[in-house]
């Protein structure tokens, strides 16, 4: 008698065993499918968020192949030009080698290619390069996108402040010839930032690490004077 209860006892034992183990593999399992579909929405969760920022953005006119930058010019030498209107040595290359670039335009000898990158927001408390470069992109889609870069840089702030207000974004287009209630609209809802961020990381993905940064041809310019500019343009053409 002794001997059956042992083996009853013996047998509930293993039954109970076996149970847990079931248990244990079923909460595993569960475990496992439980952490596949969290990693497998991550994963098209990031799919989506890739595409969309990459591709959810309306491009200005006159923007390139590739919406990284505004034309200017049809001539046969493309010289890129990636600025930040925040950038204090951008507005000395204007101010010394943009009527060398707009010469050559003028002559026909070359098509720019200007970036309006964001590279400075760290230097403005209300993300003055990528309000400012939005609001270029405003100018280049119903009017003049070289006179108001031109313009921006004349009013440059200074860097570690809050930068130009959009109202006055606004103004300075007015001064360059967009008065249309459009432009100002463009540029208080900061329409393009989405291309500004597409223009931005598309310079940083080319390893576009400063501004100003002049290529001629693909070539980058170590110092782009304007000596150095027409020199470069002369041998791409040759």
């Amino acid at each position: 008698m002794s001997s059956r209860k042992e083996q009853k006892r013996s047998a509930r034992v293993v039954r109970e065993q076996l149970a847990r183990e079931r248990r244990r593999r079923r909460t595993m399992f569960i475990s496992i499918a439980a952490l596949a579909v969290l990693i497998i929405a991550g994963l098209i969760g990031w799919g989506v968020w890739a595409n969309q920022r990459t591709t959810s953005f309306a491009a200005p006119r006159g923007a390139n192949d590739g919406a990284t930058g505004i034309v200017v010019g049809s001539g046969p030498v493309t010289i890129d030009i990636y600025e930040d209107f925040l950038c204090p040595i951008c507005k000395q290359f204007e101010q010394t080698s943009g009527a060398t670039v707009d010469q050559l335009v003028a002559q026909n000898k070359v098509r720019v290619v200007y970036h309006p990158v964001a590279y400075l927001n760290r230097a403005s408390s209300t993300e003055y390069s990528t309000r400012s470069s939005a609001a270029s992109a405003c100018a280049a889609q119903f009017g003049d996108y070289r006179a108001y870069a031109k313009a921006l840089f004349e009013q440059q702030p200074a860097e570690g402040g809050a930068g130009l207000p959009n109202d006055q974004l606004v103004g300075i287009g007015a001064g360059a010839g967009l008065t249309g209630n459009d432009f100002a609209s463009c540029v208080r809802d900061q329409t393009y930032k989405p291309w500004t961020d597409h223009v931005t990381e598309a310079a940083s993905k080319a390893n576009i690490t400063g501004t100003p940064t002049v290529l001629v041809n693909g070539k980058q310019l170590d110092r782009p004077t304007p000596e150095a500019i027409t020199a470069a343009v002369q041998a791409a053409g040759k």
